[in-house]
């Protein structure tokens, strides 16, 4: 697959974030884990690249199947109470 440099930035970001699992960057851009580990080989530096497979290798919250919290996508706690962009008051 190609990616334009915007998609490919995105993607690194997406891998960086600890919260944000292999599954969702699949379900957004079509990469399979292992794609996204050659793509991190290919674009990042050498030293960058070792440190964030030390980092993310097993790590429960980039696989969504070892996740032990709720499994629902970008929600957090107060999302109940957020309304037009801006936090209601409590």
């Amino acid at each position: 697959m190609q990616f334009n440099g915007i998609e490919v930035d995105r993607i690194i970001e997406m891998a960086w974030e600890d919260r944000t699992t292999f599954e969702a960057i699949k379900f957004q851009f079509g990469l399979k884990e292992q794609e996204v580990i050659n793509l991190m080989r290919k674009e990042i530096k050498l030293k960058s690249f070792r440190m964030w497979r030390k980092r993310v290798q097993g790590r429960k919250t980039k696989h969504e199947k070892l996740r032990s919290f709720e499994k629902g996508r970008f929600k957090c706690t107060r999302q109940k109470l957020i309304t037009s962009n801006s936090i209601s008051k409590r």
